[in-house]
């Protein structure tokens, strides 16, 4: 029996979503859909296409409860899968939508592990999934832009992955780097960004419990649009942390430069921990909307994880551009 105590991140009873309502997946995404169109948050054909596309993806089996997930509603399918950065397809936010389905192709799919590491090689996706299995994470998700959702991912811890590699004692970062392909990502065409898009985390962040690696939402394998077959999910940091479509793992002894933090190291460093208290140069990070809803609500430290990631930062200044 798994007796869970309460955390200081679980949300009042109040905000808890019924059982018999998110059982009926169904249901509540079509209710929470039609909500979200109404409001003009995706257009009403997006919203509909997304819905076929949810039937079409492969239903992933029986999952995993996770006692890390939250209670708060997840946001339907529709929000999810329409409005999200991937720019790899564009800046707009439903430029994925438009494009990724069509010109993302994952299969077959590798990634290839490299650096500090005592089992470097190329693995196959089904070889890095298979030993695990999969658990449902129900993780708050915050743009740096001040949006947010709530979103039933599918994953698997990144430490179950990170592990059988074997990382050395020099490995004190872990570097991720998303497919380079401008066939199938048209906008990697245009030198917008500095191509492929790469992201980093400390070694102790990347083999926090909270961490994984997503191959799917809502019980089936991850959309095109929202980084498939493998993307990261650091819940506590901003969503630009969590590089989509990964093709590269590279241990290193030196801290990795990340993509916004090459192009703009004055708006974007390399923790990018939700921080309501330190405000992006251009807007203020005290409060966010929640997609879906009207009413902005205040955001949380650590986007809510206070008490499970906190100690990983003791004794650094977090008001600090050093550690931003």
């Amino acid at each position: 029996m798994l007796i869970r105590r309460p955390r200081r991140s679980d949300v009042k009873p109040s905000e808890i979503t019924s059982e018999s309502i998110y059982r009926r997946r169904r249901e509540f995404m079509k209710a929470a859909g039609t909500i979200a169109a109404g409001s003009l948050l995706a257009p009403q054909w997006l919203f509909s296409r997304t819905l076929d596309d949810l039937e079409q993806l492969r239903d992933l089996g029986e999952l995993k409860p996770s006692p890390y997930s939250t209670d708060e509603s997840p946001n339907s399918f529709s929000d999810i899968t329409t409005y999200n950065n991937f720019y790899e397809y564009g800046f707009g936010k439903d430029d994925p939508a438009r494009h990724a389905p069509g010109l993302l192709r994952v299969e077959p799919w590798s990634v290839e592990v490299t650096g500090e590491c005592e089992k470097p090689g190329t693995y196959a996706f089904e070889d890095l999934v298979k030993p695990h299995r999969l658990e449902e994470r129900i993780y708050r998700f915050r743009c740096v832009e001040a949006w947010s959702m709530v979103i039933p991912w599918v994953g698997i811890p990144m430490v179950n992955v990170l592990k059988r590699f074997q990382p050395t004692s020099r490995a004190r970062y872990v570097e991720f780097v998303t497919l380079m392909d401008p066939e199938q990502m048209p906008a990697q065409r245009r030198p917008s960004l500095p191509w492929p898009y790469r992201e980093g985390l400390r070694i102790d962040e990347a083999m926090h419990p909270l961490s994984i690696f997503a191959v799917g939402v809502y019980g089936k394998e991850m959309p095109a649009q929202n980084g498939a077959p493998i993307r990261l999910v650091v819940p506590w940091k901003y969503g630009f942390k969590s590089s989509k479509s990964l093709v590269k793992i590279r241990f290193t002894e030196e801290q990795p430069l990340n993509t916004w933090q090459q192009i703009t190291p004055e708006e974007y460093g390399f923790y990018a921990n939700v921080n309501p208290e330190v405000d992006h140069p251009r807007w203020s990070q005290a409060r966010e909307r929640r997609v879906g809803s009207f009413f902005r609500q205040s955001t949380q430290m650590f986007n809510g994880y206070r008490e499970e990631v906190a100690h990983l930062y003791r004794g650094m200044d977090l008001r600090s551009r050093e550690y931003w």
